[in-house]
């Protein structure tokens, strides 16, 4: 199952857990615990990083950490050059984000538009006290000027390559894969 996908494996199941383990402690430190802390997952692979980031936080506060999903689909700014793209639901904790400490946690970040049309995307619900981006890999090449707060791992890439974040939730198991586009 793990061959199906062309490239190499930069990251297994256990070193995802790893980072991720890391990564909420990060959050829980910068934040001074987990008050107020909201997390909210990017389809499609970032609702259930935030939720395995919330269930790895409660672990170590003791505390159930509200998680929710922000769908983007209509605030993203390349539609017209993508294919078509299923909306999904928008589901926020109860409480909201009024006032909160947003975290937004999503698979990859690249170019920074997805994180743009996240932020479109959440100023319609609400006026958070802060955002926050947490990410599992950072590839660079930003075309906006967005950086993530907290990162799994940083993955310099060429524009040629391309990295796969599969999740069990989604994909029947976790790893992290880079490889060349097909045709380059």
């Amino acid at each position: 199952m793990n061959d199906a996908l062309p490239g190499r494996m930069v990251l297994s199941g256990p070193d995802m857990a790893r980072a991720l383990r890391r990564v909420g402690h990060e959050v829980l430190e910068a934040n001074k615990g987990s008050a107020d802390l909201v997390l909210l997952g990017i389809p499609s692979r970032g609702v259930p990083l935030a939720h395995r980031l919330a269930q790895t936080m409660a672990e170590v506060e003791g505390e159930h950490v509200p998680c929710g999903a922000l769908d983007i689909t209509m605030y993203r700014d390349d539609l017209r050059r993508q294919p078509v793209r299923h909306v999904e639901p928008t589901s926020l904790p109860p409480g909201g984000v009024e006032g909160k400490v947003v975290v937004l946690v999503d698979d990859v970040l690249y170019s920074g538009r997805t994180v743009r049309a996240a932020l479109d995307a959440l100023a319609d619900y609400g006026r958070p006290q802060s955002v926050r981006l947490a990410v599992m890999v950072d590839r660079g090449h930003r075309e906006l000027p967005i950086r993530a707060d907290y990162v799994g791992k940083n993955l310099p890439t060429a524009k040629t390559e391309r990295v796969w974040v599969r999740l069990a939730e989604v994909d029947g198991h976790d790893e992290v894969r880079i490889a060349q586009e097909a045709g380059s």
